[in-house]
Parts: C-alpha cells; structure tokens; sequence
C-alpha cells in the first residue's frame, strides 16, 4: 500500500484507519442505488459538506448485517462536471457528455483499508453499463486543511493517494479560487452561492445551509446578492484563497486512454504529514504548482 492509514467518515468527521486491516470481499456487494432515498441520506449525514453534487449515477456499498439484511456502508457518486471546460482540459475529450466527476466517495470506519479500491473498480463497472456515454471519470482531491473555531479538524486536506493506488493519471491542479467560508471552516460551493444570487431552482435548500450554519435570515424584499455581501460585511462570511485541487482521470476505454495523452501525465503529489494548516501538498510540488 501507498499509504499507513486510510480515511473514513462517520457524521461529518473525519477517522482514520489503519491500511493494514483489510475487508472481507465475501461479505460485501455492489450495486447502484438510488440518489435521493439511499446516496444523499448517507452522503449528508457523513460527508463533511453535507451536501450532494447533480449525480448522473450512485452506486452503494453493502456490508452483510444482522439477521442477513444489508447494510450501506459506503457510497460512490457519478457526478456532472464542475464545468465543461474541465474536461477538454482534465480528460482531452471534446464532447462534455463522455466525462463525468467522481463526486462523492464516503466510505464509514467500519470498513477496512482497501475498501476504496474494491468500490471503484465495481463502480466503475456498473457505470459503463449503465452509462456507455461516459469514457473518463475524473476526480479531485482537495488539499487545503480546514479546521472549526474550537481548533477540530473537519477535513485534515489530502492528495489524492487513494487515486493513485487505483492507478489513475495526474494531470496537476485545478484553477486558484477563493472561496467564501462558513464560521465553522468549511467553503461554500460555487453552484450554491450562484443559486442564490440568480435565484435558481435549489436556492431554498442553499440559503437553509447558511441559516442552519447561523446566518442571519434575509429580510423581506432584500436583494439575495445584497444578502450574501452584507454576511460578507459583518463576517460572518470570510473569503480565502484556494490553490486548486488535486485532478486525476480515469481513463474507461481505449479512447479515453488516447484522448488522454492530451492531458498532463505528472508525478504524484506527496502528502506532507508535518502540516498542521493550509495546503498540505509537500514541497518542492507545492512550489512548482504555485
């Protein structure tokens, strides 16, 4: 293995296991799932954003329980792209329809450390089934470390190791951003701030994250732009530069993998484990990134 430890999610908080334990494959099966009853249920209660990308495909894990009922343990989302420019440019193929994200991939502690792999490769199965439009998936690993006022690390920031082990490409970083930040340390997604500001199909659900988070309510008539720069204003929103993510693509078929020779091939990024704060990313990577 690539890595000491694997990571896992339970209630939105980040565990650690050790890579030397293992699953059992006999005692566990893959399938797809739907989206609404049974991946974003589990998606938000565990995953540190609470929240679901567009999925185009979901796909669960299931771990043999008690009285031989299933249980989910785990959940890999198909998702749109962030943009469609990010697939000429991550997956060198033209047509944004034949990529798709690997949006979410939750896995909780009771599972062992190769429980990754074992999902993404059955997932990626079942999406070429089910999805034959779909060549390439890419994916993002974020690397800036996050942490909540009382100093508790909500997402200890990563590079991707999970990726490589299932032999992916890395193709470098996305593009710098800045992000708006909650009090508690966690950014807002692009798509959710856009809703509200255009007010869009998907604007209630985004404006109730920030009113559960402790927004102010906005008042009757208020513009939702005007909203959003007044919690800017008083603080409650804080803005904070974001390097980029991690990409790495998942070639599906031949095409793919020729399509792909358009993209950077580079060398892994390495995860410095020293790093108590920001980007996570060790030297001299970091460096030449910047």
């Amino acid at each position: 293995m690539l890595t000491t430890r694997s990571q896992r999610w339970r209630d939105r908080r980040c565990h650690w296991i050790p890579d030397a334990t293992e699953i059992d494959p006999k005692q566990l099966a893959v399938d797809i799932i739907s989206t609404k009853n049974q991946a974003a249920p589990f998606v938000r209660a565990h995953h540190y954003t609470a929240s679901m990308p567009v999925a185009r495909l979901s796909v669960g894990l299931f771990a043999n329980g008690a009285g031989g009922r299933a249980t989910l343990v785990g959940v890999c989302v198909f998702s749109h792209p962030v943009n469609n420019a990010s697939v000429p440019k991550s997956a060198g193929l033209t047509d944004p329809r034949t990529a798709c994200d690997l949006g979410r991939l939750v896995i909780d502690d009771s599972q062992g450390g190769n429980a990754e792999t074992f999902l993404i490769a059955r997932a990626f199965r079942l999406l070429r089934r089910e999805k034959p439009e779909i060549l390439s998936v890419i994916s993002y690993a974020d690397p800036v470390r996050r942490v909540d006022p009382d100093g508790q690390v909500i997402l200890p920031g990563h590079c991707g190791l999970i990726y490589r082990a299932a032999n992916s490409q890395y193709s470098g970083r996305s593009s710098p951003r800045t992000d708006l930040i909650l009090p508690d340390g966690q950014p807002i997604s692009s798509r959710a701030l856009s809703k509200i500001r255009n007010a869009e199909c998907g604007q209630r659900y985004a404006i109730e994250a920030l009113l559960t988070a402790g927004a102010r309510p906005p008042n009757f008539g208020e513009d939702r732009a005007d909203w959003l720069a007044d919690l800017e204003r008083t603080g409650f929103l804080r803005r904070r530069r974001h390097p980029g993510c991690h990409t790495y693509l998942f070639p599906l078929t031949r095409a793919a993998r020729i399509a792909a020779r358009k993209v950077p091939n580079l060398p892994y990024p390495v995860l410095d484990r020293s790093a108590t704060q920001g980007d996570v990313t060790a030297l001299p990577l970091l460096q030449h990134a910047m």
